[in-house]
């Protein structure tokens, strides 16, 4: 363990990763404290009784711009998920599919009985417009709540209450759509441009592919930083002088190693993985509950895009539900009986996921999301609560964090 470093980075996590990368790639000396015996944060895939399951549902969009420039995804083996949903409404379930990605859906969409076909025509001008707008006049726009942003732009009630709080629920764990406007815009925007898929290897894929590069001895797994302090980060090891940290720790971590923070506030996520050995949904689609029942947020067949996260012959589903008072399984299962309109008495409950800090609250005002990462006294901050609260969000302030710091580096330093 060294003594001193040039930049010492608290975390290893997506964000912890980012910048540990920038840093690495400007040849500067550096370390990483990770208090947990493995990288990857809020990222993780653990394997049970051969199935792979997420620490919550997530998912990879392929337009996130920081992705490509540290990894190659194709070494991921994405298995995709249809560009669009299935909504059970009244008895039936219906099927609404982006016609420019799968033009064989665009009758079944247009007849679809969810909103009205003046809403689905709105919301399909609202996507189209977002994805093509440039990020400076999606961030530049006025800004609301996306709940707001959702009835001025002409949405009924109906529309949003059938398809849209319940897709977005899961999206941004909020189920009041309290979320920035700005938000929403470069949600959709990336919806509209990638493809949502699953690493083959689980999530945990994705920070062990941005870890590659980075040498196991700067990377010390196992040990908790207790304190951080201008030009000094002590840990179980002892003290470490530097002279710049980043601290990229999960919110309740960061604002106790940074109290000057303040509460960083955050919204919970439950996931239930069940084993089937039918799948209910024979298609890689995200199932939604449009009969406003208002307790699953989404289901999804996850071998129907991923087959690798369940053993041959075997089908695993998750399924999300919004919020820390999150219910025993007893009362999701028969719900999914009705989402599906299948039988789940087989069904094996393998596990449940609750995550009370799943992702960072995103209220209005956000600004063009990129929130300060320089704390002063050579101490800055990364995380997705200094961005979108997405994968994107983390990575891109990680790269953000560890650049400020070069930059402080290169001020400090005499010329010659």
């Amino acid at each position: 363990m060294p003594t001193e470093t040039d930049i010492v980075v608290v975390g290893g996590g997506l964000a912890g990763l980012a910048a540990a990368r920038r840093l690495h790639r400007a040849g500067v000396p550096w370390v990483l404290f990770e208090a947990a015996d493995r990288l990857g944060g809020r990222v993780a895939t653990e394997t049970v009784d051969g199935f792979l399951l997420d620490r919550g549902f997530q998912v990879l969009n392929t337009a996130y711009p920081r992705l490509g420039t540290l990894i190659d995804l194709a070494s991921l083996d994405l298995g995709f998920f249809t560009s669009g949903v299935v909504v059970r409404r009244r008895g039936a379930l219906h099927r609404l599919i982006n016609p420019v990605r799968e033009p064989a859906s665009g009758p079944r969409t247009v007849l679809a009985d969810v909103g009205s076909a003046r809403d689905r025509l709105r919301f399909a001008a609202l996507a189209a417009r977002l994805s093509a707008l440039p990020p400076s006049r999606l961030l530049s726009a006025p800004e609301t709540t996306t709940e707001q942003a959702l009835r001025r732009a002409g949405l009924s009630d109906r529309i949003i209450e059938e398809l849209i709080r319940p897709f977005l629920s899961g999206v941004f764990a909020d189920r009041e759509l309290e979320t920035s406007s700005r938000v929403l815009s470069m949600i959709i925007r990336s919806f509209a441009r990638g493809r949502i898929g699953l690493p083959a290897g689980g999530m945990a894929a994705l920070p062990a592919a941005i870890a590659v590069p980075l040498p196991d001895s700067q990377l010390h797994l196992g040990h908790p930083v207790v304190t951080v302090g201008p030009g000094v980060v002590r840990s179980d090891a002892g003290d470490l002088r530097c002279r710049a940290v980043i601290v990229a720790v999960d919110p309740p971590a960061a604002t106790r190693l940074l109290p000057a923070l303040g509460e960083i506030r955050t919204r919970a996520l439950t996931t239930y993985y069940h084993r089937t050995d039918e799948p209910p949904l024979d298609e890689p689609t995200l199932v939604l509950d449009g009969d406003r029942r208002e307790l699953i947020a989404n289901t999804v067949v996850i071998t129907r895009a991923a087959p690798s996260y369940a053993p041959a012959g075997q089908h695993l589903v998750a399924t999300t539900v919004v919020g820390p008072a999150a219910p025993p399984e007893e009362v999701v299962r028969p719900e999914l009986a009705r989402l599906y309109g299948r039988a789940t008495d087989g069904w094996d409950h393998l596990h449940t996921v609750s995550l009370p800090d799943a992702l960072p609250a995103a209220p209005p005002p956000q600004g063009r999301l990129r929130k300060p990462v320089a704390l002063g006294d050579g101490i800055f901050v990364a995380g997705d609560h200094r961005d979108s609260p997405s994968i994107q969000g983390a990575l891109a302030s990680g790269w953000r964090a560890a650049g400020a710091a070069l930059d402080l580096l290169r001020a400090r330093t005499p010329p010659g």
